[in-house]
């Protein structure tokens, strides 16, 4: 733009006359602020690019920036003025409701986090959210209804075809905004083989672009090539040529702007370096700071900036659509550059995707999607101004006509007038410049005039049909840009002066010295977690308590809470707890608690905790109407134990038996068996009633004792427990059934006494074996431990009416067999009766902060078991095989980071009818069909195979239940519940002599 009045004055003169004539008209007039704002940054620039300062600046002894600052500010300060007068005229206007944002979710559901940030942050900048899945079914889109009723919309993926399909981009209204730029999607898509739609066009042929051509659309195998490529690169680089940079770079561009461009650079991006298989997420100026160093990184962050600019210009010149009088003026557009830095500060684009992409990250299942929504946040905040303004609404008729009539189309009161489209964009570039955030201006900038394609794009690029017109608007966007960047370092050598002033007085804090940041907001910005969980209430920062269900086939969730500041630390359930955590999720309730902390005092203190209360599923059952099949299984097919073994649901050989053979008790409690169900069909587990599922020893039964039975078994007996919390879960349970109450419980992890049991007449004591918690120099051994509990259970028996049972999870080994034996014998107690609890399913999900096996050491544990039964056997030892009662019900653990707790103790707060129903059993007839039938005691007599120990049911006489006297707590768990049974049933044999 070139101004060719002689002078100021006769300048306000004729910009008044040119106001009252031609503000109407198409072409930009620029007002007595525009001219003078230009011609000072022309003479400025010239100035600046020659290095000389101009006489009056010698004389004055001012920077030229100073001198810039001060005459723009003018021009500034009109805008500014012209802002507010804009807003207040909105503003009154008094509109019939809220600004209307639409959210088409595409793929994604409700419940997920990106959907509710767009939700809550459009809420927050005062917009009404509608949400649907495409345009064809949102109710505010449709044809019928007002084009202009929306303000802004929002495509997420998978709804993006369904926008270009039902939006007419070039019809939309000033204020209307949409999240994508149709003819940037249609430059940057693959036009076949990956290369680029905008590539092709034979006016881009002469221009070496900083490229791939081929570098839209799915390249992921391209990238290993180049990859390899750079790191053969970098060994054969030329030791005497300084090192560069090997790496692959996302970075992330948000384009606001596309005829003039206008683009800005997230801080965010994702690394690679060539000698990393996973890429990270950092910010772009502290990783090439780190690689680099000071003065190189800064070059490098030019180039990058120079190389995205220009692939961005090229798309511009090359579409027509962008010059188009009916653009989408607020429309904005959010890029993916992959850039590939072969040992040099110049980076090549080798990949373009018109969304953001973080491919390649270790954790991409939260590193991506929270690096991905913090981007999304930064671009709503840095797009939509917190009150009405620019994405305000739309002006009424009216008032339109108002406007025009006063001023002709133009803000005539501060000497500037432009066209309604590019006063629009002028503001928002304007506003856009003073937003401080995480976006950085790409372009304009000064440095893009010396680009290639800036000439191009500064005159016009020839068409088919001729030069296109030339815009003066690019030139006052990049003045602004330069004195907004001038104003900055002004700024920043003003806040560094002060800070070493205050450094040398002795003024600064000493969390400053340290570096130390308080959390001044200590809320969490979400809560993520794989899989996504649907948290009741929806996520508020300012909610402290969720509930969520998952079904029963998820068994762990990885959760990872987000504070909303940096400077806050996140801890889950305890003070030291890690930020990020795979948890167990046990069948029923779990709770998990989010600590938000501040840790820049000595003594951290917690400042917000968060509670998650989980619910896992039981397994789904279809109750049991009529015969059903009787199917059987020993291993689960997700975890596969035996490798040379069937997995899941069988027909139970059992049931398609016609013998008449009477059951025998059985012998020993390692008897092989398997878990049967009765289902429609065994083909799908669907259809069976899981609330029937029983344990069936091969070829005999467990004898379950009534309540009189086991009182007079247990009659002057002690029995003594020794090892971890699974074998506590039994200890609990047995004292339950024989005192039909539970008034004490605990966690214990020490030693235990119960002498009041079974009216005084039943002593249990306990003691928990490994301290694994402790120090190994300072954890008891498992010598040591035996000893305390036989000393502190004194006096003894040395007979069957002492009963010493022994095992965990994992710990039991034979070394342990024989000091047992070598202690009793030592103690004169080698007649009393021993049981070994085998080992069990536990450690066999991925969960941090403890041990997980693998699945090679599952089956390696599995062969573990079986020595240590026959090891227990060779000292007449009595042996419950626990591990393949656990085996193939895995899934249904209860609370416990472990997952191998199948029992949990739970509280009564009122009296209630019986907890254990009557055992259940089941008669085959010759066909393979079952049916069911209830009996009070199983005495021996039965039909068929046999009945097989219901986990669901603990033989009680109802009439012996002594209802005002209900037990206090209640051990529920129904796979402890089996393998506790025939404990019970192993201590009180009927033919067993004392």
């Amino acid at each position: 733009m070139v101004c060719l009045l002689p002078s100021a004055d006769r300048l306000a003169r004729d910009a008044g006359m040119l106001r009252r004539r031609y503000c109407s008209g198409p072409l930009v007039l620029l007002g007595v602020a525009v001219c003078l704002f230009y011609q000072t940054l022309m003479v400025a620039r010239n100035r600046f690019r020659s290095g000389q300062p101009a006489a009056a600046d010698v004389r004055n002894k001012k920077p030229f920036d100073e001198l810039l600052l001060a005459d723009n500010g003018r021009f500034i300060s009109t805008l500014e003025s012209l802002q507010r007068e804009r807003d207040v005229q909105e503003a009154g206007q008094k509109p019939a409701g809220r600004r209307q944002a639409v959210v088409l979710t595409g793929r994604h559901v409700v419940t997920d986090t990106e959907v509710q940030l767009y939700q809550q942050v459009l809420e927050q900048r005062g917009y009404e959210v509608r949400l649907s899945r495409y345009a064809e079914t949102s109710t505010v889109l449709r044809p019928n209804r007002g084009a202009s009723e929306w303000s802004m919309l929002v495509c997420l993926s998978g709804s993006e075809k369904s926008c270009l399909r039902r939006v007419s981009f070039s019809r939309l209204q000033p204020h209307q905004r949409v999240n994508m730029v149709p003819w940037l999607v249609e430059a940057f898509s693959d036009a076949g083989g990956g290369l680029c739609q905008f590539y092709k066009d034979r006016r881009l042929s002469g221009f070496a672009l900083p490229m791939k051509p081929y570098a839209c659309g799915s390249t992921n195998e391209k990238l290993r090539v180049l990859q390899d490529s750079a790191e053969h690169d970098r060994h054969s680089t030329n030791p005497s040529v300084p090192p560069g940079l090997v790496a692959m770079v996302n970075v992330y561009v948000l384009v606001t702007s596309a005829s003039p461009l206008t683009a800005f650079l997230h801080d965010s991006s994702m690394i690679r370096s060539g000698e990393e298989l996973n890429g990270q997420t950092t910010q772009l100026k502290t990783f090439l700071l780190q690689q680099l160093g000071s003065t190189a990184s800064h070059e490098a962050l030019g180039h990058v900036k120079e190389v995205v600019g220009q692939v961005l210009m090229a798309a511009v010149l090359t579409n027509q659509e962008a010059d188009s009088l009916h653009r989408c003026l607020l429309c904005y557009q959010l890029l993916t550059f992959t850039l590939h830095f072969t040992g040099s500060l110049i980076p090549v684009v080798v990949k373009l995707d018109t969304d953001l992409r973080f491919t390649g990250l270790r954790d991409p299942a939260f590193d991506g999607q929270i690096t991905k929504e913090l981007i999304l946040e930064d671009t709503l905040r840095f797009l939509l101004p917190p009150h009405s303004g620019l994405a305000g609404l739309k002006m009424s008729s009216h008032a339109e006509t108002t406007r025009r009539e006063k001023y002709g189309g133009c803000k005539g009161t501060h000497g500037l007038c432009l066209p309604e489209d590019e006063l629009l964009l002028l503001l928002q570039f304007q506003r856009q410049m003073k937003t401080h955030g995480a976006f950085e201006l790409l372009y304009p900038s000064a440095s893009s005039e010396h680009w290639p394609f800036q000439q191009l794009l500064s005159q016009g690029f020839s068409t088919a049909d001729g030069p296109t017109s030339v815009s003066h608007l690019p030139a006052l966007l990049l003045r602004l840009s330069l004195y907004h960047q001038l104003q900055r370092n002004h700024t920043f050598r003003t806040d560094q002066t002060e800070a070493q002033t205050n450094q040398e007085s002795g003024l600064a804090s000493q969390d400053l010295l340290e570096g130390r940041e308080h959390c001044v907001d200590p809320h969490l910005r979400q809560i993520y977690t794989d899989p996504p969980l649907t948290l009741t209430p929806a996520f508020s920062p300012w909610v402290k308590e969720y509930r969520a269900e998952v079904p029963f086939d998820v068994v762990t969730v990885r959760i990872r809470p987000e504070p909303v500041s940096s400077a806050c630390r996140i801890h889950l359930d305890e003070h030291r707890g890690p930020r990020t955590a795979n948890y167990p999720v046990g069948l029923g309730n779990s709770r998990i608690s989010i600590l938000v902390a501040d840790e820049a005092v000595p003594e951290p203190v917690v400042m917000t905790i968060y509670t998650l209360h989980m619910y896992r599923e039981s397994r789904p059952s279809l109750p049991m109407f009529g015969d059903h099949v009787m199917c059987g299984f020993v291993q689960d097919c997700g975890l596969i134990v035996q490798p040379g073994q069937p997995c899941g649901l069988e027909p139970f050989p059992g049931s398609k038996t016609s013998s008449k053979a009477t059951p025998q008790p059985c012998t020993s409690g390692d008897v092989p068996g398997r878990w049967v169900v009765p289902c429609l069909s065994c083909a799908d587990n669907r259809t069976c009633d899981w609330r029937e599922v029983a344990w069936q020893p091969e070829g005999c039964y467990h004898p379950l004792l009534d309540r009189s039975q086991l009182q007079d078994c247990m009659m002057d007996r002690k029995v003594l427990f020794i090892g971890d919390s699974t074998n506590r879960g039994m200890m609990y349970f047995l004292m339950e059934r024989v005192n039909t109450s539970l008034e004490d419980w605990g966690k214990a992890h020490d030693t235990l006494i119960y002498s009041n049991l079974n009216q005084g007449h039943t002593h249990v004591s306990y003691s928990y074996y490994p301290q694994f918690w402790l120090e190994k120099s300072l954890r008891p051994t498992f010598q040591q431990a035996l000893e305390q509990l036989l000393q502190r259970s004194r006096p003894l028996v040395n007979s069957y009416q002492t009963v010493l049972v022994a095992g965990g999870v994992q710990w039991l080994n034979t070394n342990h067999l024989r000091i047992i034996s070598e202690v009793l014998e030592r103690e004169g107690l080698s007649n009393i009766m021993v049981v070994m609890k085998s080992l069990g399913m536990g450690f066999h999900l991925p969960v941090d902060g403890i041990r997980s096996l693998s699945l090679r050491g599952i089956q390696d544990l599995y062969r573990e078991n079986h020595n240590i039964i026959a090891t227990a056997k060779q000292y007449g030892y009595e042996v419950i095989d626990t591990f393949c009662i656990t085996m193939g019900r895995y899934k249904e653990f209860l609370q416990g980071r472990c997952a191998c707790h199948f029992h949990e103790v739970e509280k009564l707060w009122f009296s209630k009818a019986p907890l254990h129903r009557k055992m259940k059993t089941f008669h085959y007839s010759a066909d393979g069909t079952a049916s069911r039938s209830t009996r009070a005691r199983f005495t021996g007599a039965g039909t068929g195979t046999g009945a097989g120990l219901s986990s669901q049911s603990v033989l009680l006489d109802t009439d012996q239940w002594p209802g005002s006297n209900a037990s206090s707590y209640h051990v529920r768990g129904p796979v402890n519940q089996v393998y506790s049974e025939i404990l019970l049933s192993r201590l009180c044999p009927k033919h067993r002599g004392n």
